[in-house]
């Protein structure tokens, strides 16, 4: 038993382990009750091959599906943790506007277990923030998720190896050309960190996927850098038609 673990009976006398969604006591720190687990929409298969977009049951797994044969994305894979509802969205926005950065920990389990395998040699960096959003929130919470990441997979943390050099305005309702245009040179590698983009394997790692635009500039980045694989890992994904779809097999 490790020094840090010898104390947990003490903790958990002070401070008694409470699911963070609802409230109710929970055997121990850093997990959710049996019932908002229940409430978590946790992707499955069968999916699409490039994105793991979930499938209705009688389409193959490993097929394409339409945004991916229209549009071929650049990324190597999406991994992610759940889909976006309401128990999902608690979590996030405790995450990143209720400073509960503890919340990481959880979250990056269930991000870990939907990736293949994960040593040293993969670098896992997050989205990043513009430093006036991180002065006034204090945190990145996307680089406190890829922190607890790379302790749980043991992936090389690189939290500075992106840089966002301008702000961007709210990408939601934005057509796809406009997004391309808010994000046009906003995203960029830090000159200090191009030597170790050739050939490097990368785990991007975000809190929501939403429409995609931010990753995939990131995604181009990576690339134009010399990274070889870029998989999008995420907490979140928001797939109104998934969602439906899980919905109806509950």
């Amino acid at each position: 038993m490790s020094f840090a673990r010898a104390f947990d009976p003490l903790l958990d006398l002070v401070f008694p382990p409470r699911c963070p969604l609802c409230g109710a006591g929970i055997s121990t720190h850093g997990g959710l009750c049996a019932a908002c687990w229940g409430d978590l929409a946790i992707p499955g298969e069968p999916s699409c091959r490039t994105c793991s977009r979930p499938f209705p049951a009688d389409i193959p797994n490993g097929a394409l599906c339409a945004p991916c044969l229209g549009d071929p994305p650049r990324h190597d894979g999406i991994a992610a943790a759940t889909l976006y509802n309401d128990a999902s969205r608690k979590l996030v926005l405790a995450l990143k506007h209720g400073n509960r950065i503890s919340h990481a920990r959880l979250m990056a389990r269930l991000i870990g277990a939907k990736l293949d395998f994960v040593d040293e040699t993969r670098l896992i960096v997050p989205v990043p923030l513009h430093r006036w959003r991180i002065w006034r929130r204090g945190y990145n919470q996307a680089a406190e998720l890829a922190r607890e990441l790379a302790r749980i997979t043991g992936g090389k943390l690189v939290v500075d190896l992106l840089e966002r050099r301008k702000p961007t305005p709210s990408l939601g309702g934005l057509g796809k050309a406009a997004r391309r245009r808010a994000l046009s040179g906003a995203i960029a590698v830090r000159r200090g960190r191009k030597a170790a983009m050739k050939q490097a394997r990368i785990i991007l790692v975000d809190d929501v996927l939403t429409s995609g635009a931010t990753s995939e500039a990131c995604v181009s980045c990576l690339k134009r850098s010399g990274a070889s694989k870029v998989v999008i890992a995420c907490f979140a994904r928001v797939l109104d038609e998934a969602l439906e779809l899980a919905n109806q097999a509950e």
